[in-house]
């Protein structure tokens, strides 16, 4: 068993197992797949392209626990085709509420995480996701009512099992010291839970992405919804693998 391990030396942020990767358990997300009504090209580091009227996804979860402990995420997706033509998911915004989760991303994957206030609940009828940076300015929501059974084939439109997913690994050099321009391709296993009937937990109904406030700190607004395609609540494990470095260089930013 190999661990990859952050710093200090005698006290690491993190801890890795590169065969199992990160392991996640009694998770809740919410999440809205739309079409992107703007230009997001320039959010895309070159080697990958972003289709004419690209599916956007914004997924907020509570990981209940994990190898990294427990902590909630906000993750921005675009769609985006690389140059052998192969379909993934790019992203451009990631937040978290744990210093662990946030230090091992950035260092190891290039997901360019920061720390937010990031919240999932139930209330009434529907389930609701927001994030807020700094506290007391919400900068997104997701909110769904969980009527309906999800469709498999509804989730495998929105993200087909086996997606890959993209990040920038990008780490400025001191003088005399070597930039690192990588771009990190990286998948997941995601497995739902079963209520005591062996039906799967995820659910499917009418819902909402929107965002409060602009922030030019954290433009997430940028991903505007030009229509809905689905708004969708889950309960689920999950297992993070480590990823390949699949382009370097100083043109990739």
């Amino acid at each position: 068993m190999v661990k990859l391990r952050g710093t200090p030396l005698d006290a690491p942020l993190y801890q890795i197992d590169t065969d199992r990767g990160v392991e996640y358990w009694n998770c809740r997300a919410v999440m809205a797949a739309f079409s992107i009504g703007e230009d997001v090209s320039d959010l895309v580091p070159s080697g990958l392209h972003v289709p004419d009227t690209p599916l956007g996804v914004v997924f907020i979860a509570d990981y209940g626990a994990s190898t990294l402990g427990p902590y909630a995420e906000f993750v921005s997706l675009i769609q985006v085709v690389d140059d052998e033509g192969e379909q993934g998911m790019y992203i451009p915004y990631i937040y978290v509420t744990n210093d662990s989760a946030m230090a091992a991303g950035r260092e190891l994957l290039g997901a360019p995480k920061k720390l937010a206030e990031i919240s999932l609940s139930a209330e009434l009828d529907v389930v609701s996701g927001s994030i807020s940076r700094p506290a007391g300015t919400p900068l997104a929501t997701v909110v769904v009512s969980p009527v309906d059974r999800l469709d498999p084939g509804l989730m495998e439109m929105v993200l087909p099992e086996g997606t890959p997913f993209y990040s920038l690994r990008y780490l400025p050099a001191p003088p005399g010291g070597a930039e690192v321009n990588e771009l990190v391709k990286w998948n997941s296993d995601l497995a739902l839970h079963e209520d005591s009937f062996g039906d799967p937990l995820a659910f499917s109904g009418p819902g909402s992405l929107t965002y409060p406030s602009c922030s030019a700190v954290d433009p997430v607004h940028r991903l505007k919804v030009k229509s809905t395609i689905a708004t969708m609540y889950v309960e689920f494990d999950l297992r993070l693998r480590t990823g390949e470095v699949v382009r370097t260089g100083p043109a990739l930013s």
